[in-house]
């Protein structure tokens, strides 16, 4: 009994990394490969037209980051409903939440070696 347990929890736990390492790009698969695309058609105009290649490139990024900060914002209003609904949100729940802000920062700020390797 104890090793089906180990077994069951040791797939929850690799069901829940693989999950985690899914949501780690912020954008469903269909929209990273719009992206992508148009990401690729940006670079490929820059020869011919550098100025309107770097206007789109910040358009993207814009569109990108706001996209990023909408999916932020719906989880936390997911968690604050349930909480104001008196019902609590599981510890698995607020442990990918913490995941998710775990990979955010850890993509947005370098580590401290690497900081210290370029100073």
């Amino acid at each position: 009994m104890r090793v089906e347990n180990e077994d069951m929890a040791e797939r929850d736990r690799d069901n829940n990394e693989n999950m985690v390492e899914r949501d780690a790009s912020y954008l469903p698969d269909t929209t990273s490969a719009q992206v992508s695309d148009r990401w690729q058609h940006i670079q490929s105009e820059f020869v011919d037209d550098p100025r309107k290649s770097v206007a789109e490139a910040h358009e993207l990024v814009g569109e990108l980051v706001q996209r990023i900060v909408d999916n932020f914002t719906q989880e936390r209003h997911e968690l604050e409903r349930q909480w104001s609904q008196g019902s609590t949100a599981s510890t698995e729940d607020l442990r990918v939440c913490l995941q998710r802000y775990r990979d955010f920062f850890s993509r947005l700020l370098p580590s401290a070696d690497e900081a210290r390797s370029r100073h």
